[in-house]
């Protein structure tokens, strides 16, 4: 990997949360980082903050659901910067609840976002970084993209996607100058379970939704690490050319679990048995 610094790098998501910490960190190498969020006014404050202290921040208002949205971003990137290095599809939101009790509706916004959001970056973005032979592409799943619960299905639905799509995109770009990254987080002090804040379909949350993503944000707020950390190993996993990017070391221990569900044909199992605190939330509701 060549030196962060005097590079640039475009995050989604980024007003907020892990895309926050982040492009905090990034900064702090030395780069240059354009937030791109959803959400002009935490945008707008956060851009002005970030800037104050001397980072070199661009902020663009996009709706990773819209592919010309993110072309917009791409050519807003390349025309101020002229040019990108590290590209982050981070942009993500986390209803819960029964599936059962789920509708169109619901399925569209997530799959809008957690899937074709990470899509969009990818073929908008990845171009540009293999014509120029050189960068890194970031893609946020989650620990649910390697494990289920039965509280998070359409979540996990997304995020084992965005595994597949990513796993398959390194794949594609080996020998390329270009490195790929899945980020499989676990909990972190993020509003991520607060995602309907952002969504504009007038749907709004049954009584089993919202029964069941209390205890999340509860869990979150208890046992969750900070944005920080999970930048810390983000530029790390850069550093080193790794493609698998775990927050805690719960995760391939986890993934294990299912695996071997797999491999001895067992029907599917609770990942988290008997871990304090992880097994009660894996079946909620």
């Amino acid at each position: 990997m060549r030196d962060l610094k005097d590079r640039v790098a475009v995050i989604t998501g980024a007003a907020s949360g892990i895309g926050l910490g982040v492009a905090r960190r990034l900064l702090g190498e030395g780069m240059s980082v354009v937030l791109a969020d959803v959400e002009p006014e935490s945008l707008d404050r956060e851009v002005t903050r970030l800037s104050k202290t001397g980072g070199d921040v661009l902020g663009v208002e996009c709706d990773v659901r819209d592919p010309d949205a993110v072309a917009a971003l791409r050519d807003k990137t390349l025309s101020h910067f002229g040019g990108v290095y590290v590209v982050m599809n981070n942009a993500g939101v986390a209803p819960a609840g029964p599936m059962l009790d789920t509708t169109p509706a619901d399925w569209r916004w997530i799959v809008d976002v957690n899937l074709l959001g990470v899509a969009y970056g990818v073929t908008t973005f990845g171009p540009v970084l293999r014509d120029a032979g050189e960068g890194h592409i970031i893609n946020t799943a989650s620990e649910a993209g390697l494990v289920t619960s039965s509280v998070l299905g359409m979540y996990s639905a997304t995020k084992h996607a965005v595994v597949g799509l990513t796993e398959s995109l390194y794949r594609e770009l080996e020998g390329s100058g270009v490195s790929v990254h899945c980020l499989c987080p676990n909990l972190v002090r993020t509003r991520i379970f607060e995602s309907e804040r952002n969504r504009d379909d007038g749907a709004e949350a049954t009584p089993s939704q919202t029964a069941t993503i209390a205890p999340l944000r509860e869990a979150i707020a208890a046992m969750g690490i900070s944005p920080d950390d999970v930048a810390s190993d983000i530029v790390d996993a850069m550093r080193n050319d790794r493609f698998w990017i775990f927050t805690h070391d719960i995760t391939p221990d986890a993934a294990a679990v299912r695996f071997g569900d797999i491999e001895a044909r067992r029907s599917p199992s609770n990942p988290y048995e008997g871990i304090e605190g992880l097994d009660e939330l894996s079946d909620i509701g």
